[in-house]
């Protein structure tokens, strides 16, 4: 369970011809860690390919409530459904520490799909995998707690960027910028929830925590109380 730093996602699915096709029509950006890429209620004109780095998908909703809807990064495709849709961004993109992304305008990125059949085939299959995740995700919601949801949050988020922990510990380190309240909202459950369930797993020595990070100190007790098997 460690990050191998390899880009996944459609950029990852592209053969190499593909992707220098594909950055020959981009802009290629770095977002310093907390940057804003793009704002809720901004023209859609362009698709994010994440090369490298970590983004938030936050929306406010009409009440003025924020939610941290997802977590997109390693070779990502973000940004594409709204130009489609709306022509609007439905939700704020904010940087997770520093991202190199590929910006490319939406025609274009439609262009190279049409005439490119690899990575049409690429970017549906990745377009299945996160239908799929969501499905996933709202039948898991509707049959588990709050603390079996942000158990498994934990465990995912360590398979996707977790770092050894120091003086060679078998443990997992997620060193994320991310509060409890944002933990809180991508797994639909309460701040107070999230409160609890770390207590409870730093006393039963499962986890330790620090400012914005994480250790997973046991993976496997972990997985029972997200109801995974081991």
């Amino acid at each position: 369970m460690r990050n191998t730093g390899s880009a996944r996602g459609f950029w990852g699915l592209l053969g190499a011809p593909e992707r220098a096709i594909l950055a020959s029509k981009a802009r290629h950006s770095s977002f310093a860690p907390g940057a804003t890429i793009c704002l809720q209620g901004d023209p859609a004109t362009h698709v994010f390919i994440l090369v490298s780095g970590w983004v938030k998908v936050v929306s406010v909703t009409s009440d003025g409530q924020e939610l941290l809807v997802a977590l997109r990064g390693n070779g990502d495709v973000v940004g594409e459904m709204a130009g489609e849709v709306t022509g609007y961004r439905t939700a704020s993109i904010y940087a997770i520490g520093r991202v190199r992304s590929l910006v490319v305008p939406h025609e274009r990125f439609g262009e190279f799909l049409d005439t490119h059949p690899a990575a049409g085939r690429a970017y549906r299959r990745t377009l299945t995998q996160r239908w799929t995740q969501t499905a996933q995700s709202l039948e898991v919601r509707s049959s588990t707690t709050g603390a079996q949801r942000l158990a498994r949050l934990l465990l995912e988020l360590a398979e996707q960027h977790g770092l050894d922990g120091e003086g060679g510990r078998d443990e997992t380190v997620i060193a994320l910028p991310l509060s409890q309240q944002e933990l809180a909202s991508l797994v639909s459950t309460s701040r107070a929830t999230v409160t609890r369930a770390f207590g409870d797993w730093r006393r039963r020595k499962l986890i330790r925590t620090g400012q914005r990070r994480v250790a997973i100190i046991d993976t496997a007790a972990l997985r029972r109380i997200a109801g995974l098997r081991p």
